[in-house]
């Protein structure tokens, strides 16, 4: 095998690695050139411009560029699914010596799930040995998404619109201008994590952090950090985490609130490497595409 580039093509944001033959990153970039960004016009430069970075390689390319919002579409892979089925669903550009990595989706009766790009970093964790072939996944973000795995396949996804709820809240509607301060762990957050991990009434739990300021019964500068734990707490409540490990893909502000609630709810946390484990993920698959 030659060496490489990995891309993490996202919504927002682009991820790209040149990846020797063994696996080791020698170089990497970062920018905001993500799908929203992006005319279909705009890949052909974009590509020669990473190119150009970091040598003229191959591609191979995960995330939202295979969607309908993104270059070409790279249909979905139906769950139970491994790197072995993503390589043989892959869609192949020749004429750009591109490889664009399919999502993957899961169906059972009425519910229905689907992502793209944390099923290589899911896969790359497992075969990295950075987790086991059996193992419970959390990747917070705007979308938080939780992945079982059984014998190193994809069986089960639930996306959470968590960090997008939190969002909207935030920028609209009656909580408006009332969660600007700032969110971190602490009793604030962890009276809200009680509060929503119990509660199948997530609205009226939500509208009592205005209640709750209009009353004096909760200091305005800790209303966003009370309703961040609500909706951190009524996700990771609604999870089967008593007595599990959680192997949770993230760094930073989100990684630590996902692991107090995790925690607090009767769950361990193994800590997993979300970069090394996409580039694990990308490694491992282009060894099935050969």
């Amino acid at each position: 095998m030659r060496a490489i580039i990995a891309v993490d093509w996202g919504t927002t944001n682009r991820r790209a690695w040149r990846v020797e033959a063994d696996g080791s990153v020698s170089d990497h970039l970062r920018d905001d050139r993500g799908v929203l960004a992006m005319a279909a016009a705009d890949y052909a430069p974009a590509l020669a411009g990473l190119r150009e970075r970091l040598g003229d390689l191959p591609v191979i390319a995960a995330g939202m560029i295979g969607s309908t919002r993104g270059w070409r579409e790279a249909a979905y892979v139906p769950a139970p699914a491994d790197l072995a089925a993503l390589a043989a669903a892959a869609l192949r550009i020749d004429e750009a010596d591109v490889t664009i990595v399919p999502g993957v989706s899961w169906v059972d009766g009425a519910r229905a799930d689907v992502m793209r790009g944390e099923e290589v970093q899911v896969l790359g964790a497992i075969a990295a040995g950075l987790a086991p072939a059996d193992a419970l996944f959390c990747q917070p973000g705007t979308h938080n998404k939780w992945i079982a795995t059984r014998t190193a396949r994809i069986v089960d996804v639930t996306t959470v619109m968590t960090g997008e709820l939190f969002a909207l809240l935030k920028a609209h509607g009656i909580l408006a201008g009332m969660l600007d301060g700032p969110v971190a762990d602490g009793p604030a957050f962890r009276a809200g994590l009680t509060r929503g991990a119990g509660a199948c009434d997530l609205g009226a739990a939500l509208f009592e952090v205005r209640a709750a300021v209009l009353l004096g019964r909760r200091a305005p500068e800790d209303a966003a950090a009370y309703a961040s734990g609500v909706l951190i707490g009524n996700d990771v409540g609604a999870r089967d985490v008593a007595g599990n490990t959680v192997h949770l893909l993230a760094d930073g502000t989100l990684a630590a609130l996902y692991t107090v609630a995790i925690e607090t709810l009767g769950g361990r946390v193994a800590p997993v490497d979300a970069t090394a484990a996409f580039i694990a993920g990308i490694h491992h698959l282009r060894g099935h595409l050969a």
